[in-house]
């Protein structure tokens, strides 16, 4: 245990709670690691409230402790990274799961001048059991290709615990999460902020504890997929949103002439328009969603602009969207008016339902559209006025 807190170049950080069967396990082999490398080191366990001895196996074997009351693995990491005197953090589990006395790989490439360094388990090595099934080859996979995609961070272990980073600039992204979507804010939040991210293959082996897991998979996994969409609004809203626009409009450009048969015995006719029209107006609503978010999101310097796509909704503002959304208005109040005009040459009665049906609806639905932009417009520039 380093007790001058001048000059310490690592943090072997330790989430902890209720881990008494293995904390001492893991202490015993990061000390080792310390005295091997010559690294002058700290261990600091973040204590989640423990019930059990764990805070006082920690403390006996020359750990710092710390006593973080915000519940979860993610309170009690933030709660670490505060308290942590080393220029860089290595954390890891407080179960024995990952082998602290190898701990080389992250601290080269930490001195190589990376900003956070990530273990791959699929690179390196699991051992039989150490991975539920479900997480191994569905989960993890999963999850992870989802955060490849959205945000092009090119790991492919978005989950390991095993992870280190430069102390001072991962404070500086202010992560927030509290549950194990932790895991997924730091990389996201990394990535989006520029830092260079990279990762060593690490190896996973059983557990040592006796108990269930903290983590629960389900509910977990749902938290991590929420935080991914949550942070990408293109994938949420803007291109779900311009795939349904495009069909409903699709829909509606067949079928405004009148039935169209695409098989013997099946027909699209004014049910299929009206469900093209309603397609339409819902996919109009999620890229005003899109619009909405990511200019917000901008304003508030959480999600900074990161593509052309990005750039494209910034300079969208309030005159531009409010211009063409007169444009689409006009051509759909033509259509109403069209249909007032033949109404009116019946003096007001019957119309011939087939066609005029077909026209009304595309009508509406196109000043349905142009509502939605105007309100999308003045939406976002009041979430972006200044207090």
């Amino acid at each position: 245990m380093i007790h001058d807190s001048s000059n310490i170049e690592l943090t072997i950080l330790l989430p902890c709670r209720n881990e008494a069967e293995t904390i001492g396990t893991c202490i015993k082999k990061a000390m080792d690691y310390l005295a091997r490398s010559r690294v002058r080191g700290e261990l600091l366990v973040a204590d989640n409230e423990s019930t059990d001895s764990s805070p006082q196996i920690a403390m006996q074997l020359g750990a710092r402790v710390i006593t973080v009351t915000d519940q979860g693995y993610g309170a009690a990491l933030i709660g670490g990274i505060a308290k942590a005197r080393g220029r860089y953090v290595i954390m890891g589990d407080a179960d024995d799961s990952y082998d602290l006395s190898q701990l080389d790989s992250f601290v080269t490439k930490l001195q190589a001048g990376n900003d956070l360094v990530v273990g791959n388990r699929f690179k390196g090595d699991i051992a039989p059991g150490a991975m539920p099934l479900l997480h191994r080859w569905l989960g993890n996979p999963a999850l992870s290709f989802l955060g490849r995609l959205f945000f092009g961070i090119k790991i492919g272990d978005f989950h390991c615990g095993l992870r280190g980073f430069r102390t001072e600039t991962l404070r500086g992204l202010n992560l927030t999460t509290r549950g194990m979507e932790f895991a997924s804010e730091m990389v996201v939040r990394s990535a989006l902020a520029g830092l260079s991210i990279t990762e060593v293959p690490t190896k996973l082996s059983r557990d040592g504890r006796s108990r269930r897991p903290h983590l629960r998979t389900w509910y977990d996994g749902w938290r991590h997929l929420r935080f991914l969409l949550l942070f990408c609004p293109r994938w949420l809203f803007l291109y779900p949103g311009l795939f349904l626009l495009a069909l409903g409009v699709l829909l509606s450009t067949i079928l405004l002439p009148g039935p169209v048969s695409i098989a013997p015995n099946v027909t699209l006719d004014i049910h299929t328009l009206i469900v093209g029209a309603t397609t339409m107006l819902i996919g109009m609503q999620c890229v005003s969603f899109a619009i909405i978010v990511r200019r917000y999101a901008a304003a508030r310097g959480f999600l900074p602009m990161t593509g052309p796509i990005d750039r494209l909704l910034s300079s969208l503002t309030l005159e531009r969207v409010l211009l063409v959304a007169a444009m689409v208005g006009l051509f759909g109040a033509s259509g109403v008016t069209w249909c007032v005009v033949q109404w009116a040459a019946t003096g007001f009665g019957p119309l011939h339902y087939a066609e005029n049906i077909r026209i009304l609806t595309i009508s509406m639905a196109v000043v349905a559209l142009a509502l939605q932009l105007g309100f999308t417009a003045f939406l976002s520039a009041i979430l972006e006025m200044r207090v």
